[in-house]
């Protein structure tokens, strides 16, 4: 058990012994504390969502056609056995038939269902829950109006049904558009927990035939959207989404590794003419409906770059297809920086679900002395400077402050806490800590919002507390 979630059961074992009805409460907010961070998957209609998300549960179950189910939020978490829910506008449940995986009709119209809830027997989604999105600004007001009712509009109402979300991961084509960053704000995320997706990169620039390499130059182009776009997003990942999905699922077949291999040695512009073709043609001993197959689990990108690899068969040429996917570096951020900063999301979320608590109940000052207490706990204490910093992000993204709060939150050591190189003496790391305080009391001085004032509190401490 991690400090701070450690401290907070604590917290709530405090708050269920001051009475039977407070056990209530401490029992429906350790059920959030327990649970795995909630991430939500955001983007445009065909941005890949869906194709992301087989791909990080490792099984085909996100729909991805034009589907019915495709109209509706779902939520995927850990769980046996396999099977699905839909949560309706009035909260009841009514339980859905899969085959083969797939939710093929719903038990009401769309417009009636809030979410459909998918448990399935999964490692991969252990640590964290997916939250699949219609879409932003698709073929009709009415996906986008229901993805915003969840996730926004409805938050109040459907946090306690499973579809807060801790952290987003937002997929995108080339460059995002102004409406796609302006609902992103609306879901409440910092820089810290939002990843940006750069999706579809095996066929990105001039494609699979171009003169430079699709990955290569989605990779260099996501390192710029990265640094232009750091006050929305954690960073920018590219990801070929139809290599991931295949690669992830367990689709490719020794059959398919041995047809692709058999086109080695023809040109690729006439590959793919090929492709466009359905007649048979003699010269090619692969018949057309085996090369349109490929073509759906490979693109053009695979075709062309993955005939050779192909050759030592279909567990070396998935190997390729996982290391071209982006999926390591996405499950490795996802992991070791998103997951850890959604965790922290969290905590302070039921921080203040316990400051409305103290504001409400009779016992609120025996609830207020243990919130007190939650904020002054040094294992808490980075989870107290990620609220001043979502604060300080709406009231002035653009203050030394916020930046100050930015890299207290991010950095593990006391070295970079402080902007130091990390070969930084322990005299060095207590100088530049003293001075950073001084600092904060001469910007106390004189603050230009009341976010502002009660961070500079915090930052006062916590120098204080790296000067020792």
């Amino acid at each position: 058990m991690d400090p701070a979630r450690a401290s907070l059961d604590r917290a709530l074992h405090a708050l269920a012994a001051i009475g039977p009805d407070l056990a209530g409460h401490a029992n429906r907010i350790g059920a959030q504390l327990w649970s795995p961070p909630r991430i939500v998957i955001v983007g445009r209609l065909k941005a890949g969502k869906s194709t992301l998300v087989n791909a990080l549960i490792g099984a085909p179950v996100a729909e991805t056609a034009a589907l019915e189910a495709t109209h509706v939020v779902s939520v995927y978490q850990d769980g046996a056995p396999a099977r699905a829910e839909a949560v309706l506008l009035d909260g009841t449940r009514r339980p859905i038939e899969t085959v083969r995986g797939h939710v093929t009709t719903l038990p009401a119209s769309a417009d009636q269902v809030a979410y459909l809830q998918r448990w399935l027997p999964s490692a991969a989604i252990r640590d964290h829950t997916l939250i699949d999105t219609p879409g932003l600004a698709t073929l009709t007001a009415e996906n986008e109006a229901r993805t915003h009712r969840v996730l926004i509009d409805g938050f109040e109402q459907t946090r306690t049904a499973s579809v807060d979300a801790d952290a987003a991961v937002f997929l995108f084509d080339s460059t995002p558009r102004a409406d796609e960053i302006a609902f992103l704000k609306k879901l409440g995320f910092t820089p810290l927990t939002t990843l940006g997706v750069l999706s579809r990169a095996d066929g990105f620039g001039e494609g699979a035939l171009g003169v430079r390499d699709p990955l290569e130059h989605a990779a260099a182009h996501a390192a710029i959207l990265a640094a232009r776009m750091q006050d929305t997003v954690m960073t920018v990942l590219p990801v070929a989404g139809l290599l991931a999905e295949t690669s992830h699922t367990g689709a490719l077949t020794e059959a398919d590794a041995r047809a692709l291999a058999a086109l080695v040695g023809i040109e690729p512009f006439d590959l793919l003419d090929l492709l466009d073709s359905e007649a048979p043609d003699a010269s090619v001993p692969v018949p057309p409906e085996v090369r349109g197959r490929l073509v759906d689990l490979l693109g053009e990108y695979g075709m062309i770059h993955g005939r050779a690899i192909a050759a030592r068969g279909a567990a070396a040429l998935n190997d390729w297809l996982v290391a071209c996917s982006g999926v390591p570096q996405l499950r490795s951020v996802l992991a070791h920086h998103l997951g850890v900063f959604a965790g922290v999301q969290r905590a302070g979320r039921i921080i203040r679900e316990l400051d409305l608590l103290a504001y409400s109940h009779p016992a609120r000052d025996r609830i207020r002395g243990i919130v007190d207490q939650l904020r002054m706990d040094p294992a808490l204490h980075t989870v107290v400077l990620f609220e001043h910093l979502q604060a300080m992000l709406d009231a002035d993204p653009t203050s030394p402050v916020t930046s100050e709060l930015r890299r207290l939150v991010e950095q593990p050591t006391a070295a970079g806490k402080l902007g130091l190189p990390p070969h930084a003496t322990v005299d060095q790391v207590r100088a530049e800590a003293i001075q950073k305080r001084s600092w904060a009391h001469a910007q106390a001085l004189s603050t230009m919002t009341a976010a502002e004032d009660a961070a500079l509190v915090v930052l006062i401490r916590t120098y204080g507390l790296l000067a020792a």
